[in-house]
């Protein structure tokens, strides 16, 4: 649960994003037009995406401020796997689009030629801009509240200027050599890098979705911590999952069985916050057992 200046901070940084996405979309649409680069349409196709997305990450932001309710005691986070998994495919869909239409001018040379280089050159070369800009307020904010859906859409930024910079390239080379084939293979290279995106993003949202645990990495050190624990002579039925930005851990811990329930109890607990300092988007169950050697 942020505090209420965090709160501000992430809904500053979700708002800032959907204005930039939405004036980005605006510009490469008129650039789109006046030129008819296909590199500006695969950055244009990105743009819209990344407008979905902020708009679903403010919505995410402002939802996870509000705490668990009677009905859904373990919060709302699958919402924003769902809500993923059906990104990735419209993402999926929208560079199938874009291959088809780059390899079918490609075979097709001289079907149609890029014009208005300049004006297409000075709306990305703006786009950029805005981009950077946007990324050096959310490195603040995600720094300042370690919000992670703030530092994901900041990182969905830095790479959207990846393609924004070849559709530039693209266009200087059309203008200057007359090399028009240079688009459809920059717009090609950007639909295949969203491909990809859109893996990585549908694969996330299906395994929280089917309750798959977390990186092997994380229970790696969840079990360091627990063997290194104070007083925790043994654990076992180390469970995991994921909901959107929570990490939900379940843990069986083994002490002995001649000390009080509130030392026990103590045990249980000051393990649980170490645990929490680690991550501190995990939700920690612990369940005691008596220990019992083997002879």
């Amino acid at each position: 649960m942020y505090d209420s200046e965090s709160v501000k901070l992430n809904s500053s940084a979700g708002l800032a994003s959907v204005a930039v996405a939405s004036i980005l979309v605006v510009l490469k649409s008129w650039a789109l037009w006046q030129t008819g680069s296909l590199s500006i349409g695969a950055s244009l196709a990105d743009s819209a995406l990344d407008l979905l997305i902020s708009v679903l990450g403010l919505l995410t932001i402002l939802y996870a401020a509000k705490p668990a309710d009677h009905d859904h005691s373990f919060g709302h986070g699958s919402a924003e796997d769902l809500v993923s998994l059906g990104q990735s495919l419209f993402i999926a869909a929208s560079a199938g689009i874009i291959i088809w239409t780059s390899i079918e001018r490609l075979l097709t040379p001289g079907t149609q030629h890029i014009g208005s280089e300049g004006a297409g050159i000075t709306v990305m070369v703006v786009s950029i801009v805005l981009t950077l800009a946007l990324v050096i307020w959310q490195g603040r904010v995600a720094k300042k509240t370690g919000n992670k859906v703030v530092a994901a859409d900041r990182l969905h930024y830095v790479g959207d200027m990846i393609p924004a910079l070849g559709a530039i390239f693209a266009l200087w080379a059309a203008q200057t050599f007359g090399w028009q084939r240079v688009d459809p293979i920059v717009a090609l290279i950007a639909a295949l890098v969203m491909l990809k995106g859109a893996w990585s993003i549908g694969t996330g949202g299906w395994n929280a979705l089917m309750d798959g645990a977390v990186a092997p990495e994380i229970i790696a050190d969840i079990e360091r911590i627990a063997t290194e624990h104070e007083g925790v002579m043994a654990f076992h039925d180390l469970k995991t999952r994921t909901a959107g930005a929570t990490m939900f851990v379940q843990l069986h811990v083994e002490l002995e069985g001649g000390q009080t329930l509130e030392e026990a109890h103590d045990i249980a607990a000051r393990l649980k916050h170490e645990i929490i300092d680690a991550y501190p988007n995990a939700d920690v169950i612990i369940h005691k057992d008596v220990w019992r050697p083997a002879n």
